[in-house]
């Protein structure tokens, strides 16, 4: 199965997705990286791996219209079948929504539907909650409202702080979000409709929450 993946920043959930597909345990061909940023770490990461990469920039007062249009057609160029948002920090319009309707997907450090945006993090520790963790979800036009595929839990410590609850709750994004891309590239998992076959294996199943 052919992938896009969208990124802004490190691309640490890219680079877990190399892995798999590396370790046979993903079955998924990245055929394109796309980033908003010209100075996205991943770009790095990508560029040594000879994986094509664009750059569609947003920059403070851009014509936000014309920017998803560009989006759009970058991602429509490299033909994929499933576009992946991996830490992609960007609310995505119309014109890519409609291009791959039910074939995109996203990661989010949360257990949504609580604590959706940008904050999950600070915003589970915020409102007091004893466990969070991440989601694997479908792309709609609200903000990680989309239909979920898959969750991992991850415990909330009293001596978390959001990097430290961020940290842990990667580990488990590094997981589930390429096995959620397995199960959709084997049939398991259909995005439009959305149906699971086989349900996806939570690596944190076996979660005890501490007292302190």
């Amino acid at each position: 199965m052919d992938i896009v993946v969208l990124v802004s920043g490190r691309g640490s959930n890219l680079k877990a997705i190399c892995h798999a597909i590396d370790a046979g345990t993903c079955g998924a061909n990245i055929v394109g990286v796309v980033s908003d940023r010209k100075k996205a770490a991943a770009l790095d990461f990508v560029d040594a791996r000879g994986i094509p990469s664009r750059v569609v920039p947003l920059r403070k007062g851009d014509d936000r219209d014309l920017w998803n249009d560009s989006l759009a057609e970058t991602v429509t160029s490299l033909n994929p079948n499933l576009v992946v948002l991996a830490g992609f920090m960007r609310v995505l319009g119309a014109p890519l929504l409609e291009r791959f309707p039910g074939r995109i997907i996203n990661v989010h450090p949360a257990l949504l539907p609580a604590f959706p945006g940008h904050n999950g993090p600070q915003d589970a520790l915020d409102g007091g909650v004893r466990v969070s963790g991440c989601t694997v979800h479908i792309v709609d036009a609200g903000v990680d409202t989309g239909p979920i595929i898959a969750q991992a839990a991850v415990p909330v410590l009293v001596s978390d702080s959001a990097d430290s609850l961020h940290a842990r709750i990667q580990v488990q994004e590094h997981r589930l979000l390429p096995a959620v891309i397995h199960q959709i590239a084997i049939g398991a998992i259909t995005l439009d409709p959305f149906t699971v076959t086989t349900p996806v294996a939570d690596p944190s199943r076996s979660l005890t929450v501490p007292d302190a």
